[in-house]
């Protein structure tokens, strides 16, 4: 007996997955590829387009293979966000590697616009502050430094997406060049308050708006499989795209203001569902979760750029056979004894906004083991989480009473109980982790017709263990870490060596600090 299900593709930065979901929400199979990033020069990131189409085609041609009774309603698309390529459209062919959100290479173009003046207007289009983790400047530099990229983009000759356009361009076989509203509004180039592409954005950035793909609701028929595209069958439709924060966040069924969920993976987004647009005062973004049903939900969100990879880090630092031997060498311990580590090994992102900043270890004497060290870094991944917990609940005036979580990273019961402790407040971990995967899904299911499926309930509670005197200890030890990275490190007469936290945040974001919503 044939059975129906959408197959949802969860592009990630490290791992691509594909999960067969039936029409109640249950994840009949799954595969998974891991994918490879490059850091060709310190700061930059980049990956192959090429493996990120060909990976996803395979899984989608192993997931077809191991389900023959199952037929495809649908496809469904959750991708990694501001990763960004640039291609041919005459042959598909990627005319740069993919550069990665991580990638900072676009860090002097915005000094530069933040020189001239330009950033308050930016933040008040977009909702961003000026980092490199958005793409309109990466786009910038790729058509610059792409022989002949801007006289060809303006005879038409190129197109230019995020990994979600990039993803249904191959599916559809070059027919469809489109993005949805989320991943739309995290690029420098979309207006919060006219909901479309922006021309003073776009004279800004130096980025021709006729490369850029058309924006669609995030439920919309975005297209069909062309022949020969993947094994699926020709005509197969493809019915939801986001980006995974935005998925996750509708795969938790948090459509209602004061929720909200982290991301933990490579890095981590905390997003919260807001009633309408809000201006942060607290170094956040505003965002938008996804548009369905004529209807578009705003968000408010914090982006940390290394979270799980600072387990990944620390793990090959240590000599470690894998991320499970950090977790059970941090046990050994009860605590870090002091050792704080903060991994700015690209920056930091929400809410402090210092790219400059690199990571640091500190706090160490001659007591101090590789254990200290282990569970110093998966204190850090929980108190970045913290800081950009604390400017959530101090742009919305109130408390947040309990975090959902899900991602990688939150497979993890060491790293979820510290969040709670360090968080001091209970955290929500559903037994399904793929929530960015489940989200899209159950957009698709909606969007065909279906009964949409319900959040999973079934989900495990973690709650704050850790006495208020040592948590608040390693918060301030945290603080006081965090403040060395970012502000001015002086010599023995007390000069500036290297100041550039007030020049990384946001003109907007500097009218307000995460210490005074403390």
């Amino acid at each position: 007996m044939t059975r129906h299900a959408i197959l949802a593709i969860d592009q990630g930065t490290t791992n691509t997955k594909a999960l067969l979901v039936a029409p109640d929400g249950t994840v009949l199979l799954s595969r998974s590829r891991a994918m490879r990033v490059t850091y060709p020069r310190a700061g930059w990131a980049e990956q192959s387009a090429s493996e990120i189409w060909e990976a996803v085609a395979a899984l989608i041609g192993e997931v077809h293979a191991a389900a023959p009774d199952t037929e495809v309603a649908a496809l469904a698309i959750s991708n990694q966000r501001e990763t960004v390529v640039l291609w041919e459209a005459a042959t598909g062919r990627p005319l740069a590697p993919a550069i990665v959100w991580q990638c900072q290479r676009s860090a002097e173009r915005l000094a530069t616009l933040r020189g001239a003046g330009a950033e308050a207007a930016i933040v008040a289009r977009s909702g961003l502050g000026l980092d490199p983790l958005f793409p309109a400047a990466k786009i910038a530099w790729l058509l610059d430094s792409v022989p002949d990229a801007r006289v060809r983009a303006a005879r038409g000759e190129i197109r230019c997406g995020t990994i979600d356009t990039w993803l249904l361009w191959n599916l559809t076989g070059g027919a469809v060049h489109a993005t949805d509203f989320s991943n739309a509004s995290r690029t420098h180039l979309f207006n919060l308050d006219t909901l479309g592409w922006d021309d003073e954005l776009a004279r800004l950035f130096d980025v021709p708006l006729a490369i850029l793909p058309a924006i669609r609701p995030s439920d919309s028929h975005f297209g069909d499989v062309a022949p020969g595209a993947t094994a699926l069958p020709a005509g197969t439709p493809i019915h939801a795209m986001l980006g995974d924060s935005h998925a996750a966040l509708f795969g938790h069924g948090v459509d209602t203001p004061g929720l909200g969920k982290a991301t933990i993976g490579t890095g981590s987004s905390l997003m919260v569902a807001t009633a309408g647009r809000v201006h942060s005062r607290h170094g956040l973004s505003s965002t938008i979760a996804w548009r369905r049903g004529g209807v578009t939900q705003h968000a408010l969100e914090g982006n940390i750029s290394v979270s799980g990879h600072a387990a990944a880090f620390t793990t090959a630092l240590l000599g470690l056979a894998d991320e499970a031997a950090l977790t059970e060498l941090a046990l050994s311990v009860e605590t870090s004894d002091g050792v704080v580590f903060v991994p700015a090994l690209g920056g930091l992102g929400a809410p402090h906004w210092c790219t400059s900043a690199r990571g640091t270890i500190s706090g160490m004497s001659l007591s101090t083991r590789p254990a200290h060290i282990a569970r110093a870094t998966l204190e850090a991944i929980a108190l970045q989480i913290g800081d950009v917990l604390d400017a959530i609940d101090a742009d919305l005036g109130t408390r947040l009473p309990e975090l959902l979580v899900d991602g990688g990273a939150a497979r993890n019961p060491l790293l979820i109980q510290l969040l709670a402790d360090l968080l001091d407040r209970p955290i929500i971990r559903p037994r399904v982790a793929e929530a960015s995967a489940l989200g899209a899904a159950r957009m698709a299911a909606a969007a065909l017709g279906w009964s949409e499926p319900p959040t999973r309930r079934d989900a495990d509670t973690f709650a704050p263990a850790m006495p208020a005197e040592r948590r608040n200890a390693v918060r301030q030890q945290w603080r006081n870490a965090v403040a060395r990275a970012v502000h001015p490190i002086t010599d023995m007469a007390g000069a500036a060596l290297r100041s550039d936290r007030s020049e990384a945040m946001p003109a907007s974001h500097r009218e307000g600090s995460v210490s005074e919503a403390q």
